[in-house]
This record gives structure tokens, sequence and C-alpha cells, in this order.
């Protein structure tokens, strides 16, 4: 299966980082809690100077959501509601472990993390792409929306919308669960220096996904050059 960004999303939006990792044999059994804890302690640290709000990784995805006619303090990029709520919080939920390391390590390099379950995606492809308007996106308590036309979304063969507004909200259908075995994390950054951060967070979570489980992630940075990253298909596991 090809994981990529359609031309047009990349041509509204030139200044988009984006990397993605696959990894196969994750379970819901690791003990992650101290390296989560490391995570969002930097985080914390990092509010303690100031709000997320004036994050420049935030600050540049609020332009973009903007420029898509959303309003940024009504539909927030994934980050910065984890760095909202961990602010108010003083804490993340614990949801799976693959889960709370990517929402630990996206709140320390404030940058959207997408955790999506690999086996519940219908290939060859998925794309970020504009909505055409008919795909359909499952919320968390199992209701049936269709994103608007035109608003960016991840969407898969079958159309399957797997996110609405982009990095606002992902999917109940492919959310990570405790039958997960296949994962795929896309991070993605607007921001000047992005491709940095991303690797970054990307390299990190390639080092907790190895250090947790017995996996070698791969990783790919994604540009305009090389826009697609292959998810291994004969790496299922059944």
């Amino acid at each position: 299966m090809l994981f990529r960004h359609a031309e047009a999303v990349r041509s509204a939006h030139p200044g988009l980082a984006a990397g993605a990792l696959h990894a196969s044999s994750v379970d819901a059994t690791a003990d992650v809690g101290a390296r989560v804890a490391e995570y969002t302690a930097r985080a914390l640290t990092r509010l303690a100077d100031g709000p997320e709000s004036h994050f420049p990784e935030v600050l540049a995805w609020r332009r973009t959501f903007a420029r898509m006619g959303l309003r940024p303090t009504q539909y927030r990029c994934a980050s910065e509601s984890l760095l909202r709520r961990l602010r108010k919080e003083g804490s993340l939920p614990r949801i799976h472990p693959v889960v709370d390391l990517c929402n630990a390590v996206s709140v320390a390099y404030a940058v959207p993390v997408a955790a999506l379950d690999a086996d519940r995606i219908t290939g060859p492809l998925l794309e970020v792409r504009p909505a055409h308007g008919d795909e359909e996106y499952t919320t968390f308590d199992g209701r049936t929306e269709h994103p608007a036309p035109g608003e960016v979304t991840y969407a898969d063969a079958a159309g399957r919308a797997h996110a609405r507004r982009w990095t606002n909200r992902q999917s109940g259908h492919s959310a990570v669960r405790d039958g997960t075995r296949r994962v795929l994390v896309v991070a993605e950054a607007m921001h000047e220096g992005g491709a940095d951060t991303v690797a970054r967070t990307l390299d990190t979570l390639a080092e907790e996904l190895a250090a947790h489980w017995p996996v070698t992630p791969v990783t790919a940075l994604l540009a305009p050059d090389a826009p697609e990253f292959t998810l291994d298909d004969d790496a299922r596991v059944p």
C-alpha cells in the first residue's frame, strides 16, 4: 500500500513537511509509562514559558487552518489540542501504548502525529487529499460523517475518510486498539524548519517502538521529489 499527499495539497501548502513510519508486531502489552512521562515533562517545561498558542509549530498550523477557511480556535490541529489539554490537566489520557507514545512525542515536538491501524485501511492507496464529499468518516462513538467537498482528509481506496480537517481529528475506524498489530504513523509540520522537526519526531518514535516491541520500524521523509511511502504488505500479521 502507498501513502502520499496529493499534488493539490502540496501545491496549496508548499511549506508542508511530512514523514511516515510503518511497524508490525506491536501490541497493547508494553509499559511505556516512563517514556511518556519524560516526553510530557519536556512539553510541560516549554509550556511553563508560555502557552502553546505562542509556539511557532502551532502558529503555522493555525495559519494553515485559516487558509482552509477554518477558525483556528474552533478547529485545532491535534498537537495543539494535546498541548492545551496537557497545560490544563498536567497529563495526557492513556489509551494504548503506541498511541500514548505518539501523543507524548507529539507534544514534545509540538507537531501533529497520527497513528493508524494499517490493517483497517483499504489499499492500494491512502492519500491526503481534498475530499469529494462522499467519503465516509466514522467518529469514535460510531457515527458516520461526510467531510465537506474540498476538506483535506486521509482517504483510502474504499472512499473511507480517516481524518477530518486534515490534522484536526482522526477516525475511530482506523484508531489503534488492543487488536492492532501493524501501524502507520504520520508526522506533519508547517513551520520553518519543519523538515528537521519531522525527522527528529520519526527518529524518536522509531527508537521507542524498537525499544518496546520486537519491531524494526521503516521511516521515510516525504518531499515533492519523493512523495510516496510504501507500506510492506508482506509484513501483515494474521
